[in-house]
């Protein structure tokens, strides 16, 4: 499967190591920015996704561009709350439970795909500030 690809803000940081073409700013596909409103009706769990998006994921999520994607896992979620009411009525009906199952799949491959997990923020170049390792904490304690 080889190593995800180098954002190519970090490639410029590092000074191109491998002397590949990197594209010019003029080059690169301007994502839009904004919010917009979803392309078909959601319920509560689509719509809480499609506005968390577009108040967190605003800085990789192009309203032009991954909307499509973006409308379809929250109707996946919409479906999952309906699939949801219908295993508490039949907790043992092993059809609703697979279905399930495998939605949450699909529902994970698609909010990974938005860059909406950590190893793929972190493949997109979007990272949070690293808290202090165990070993860190230890070799802080053992200095002082």
């Amino acid at each position: 499967m080889g190593r995800p690809p180098r954002p190519i803000e970090q490639k410029k940081l590092l000074g191109n190591p491998g002397k590949r073409a990197i594209p010019e700013a003029g080059e690169l596909v301007a994502l839009g920015h904004g919010r917009r409103e979803p392309l078909r009706p959601l319920t509560f769990s689509g719509r809480q996704l499609w506005d968390s998006v577009f108040d967190h994921g605003e800085l990789w999520i192009s309203p032009t561009l991954d909307v499509h994607l973006l409308q379809m896992t929250c109707e996946q979620l919409d479906r999952r709350d309906a699939l949801l009411s219908l295993i508490i009525d039949a907790p043992n009906d092993r059809t609703l439970n697979m279905n399930l199952n495998d939605l949450e799949k699909a529902i994970m491959v698609n909010l990974s795909k938005l860059g909406f997990t950590p190893s793929d923020r972190s493949r997109l170049g979007f990272t949070l500030a690293k808290t202090k390792s165990k070993l860190e904490e230890l070799q802080k304690k053992m200095a002082e």
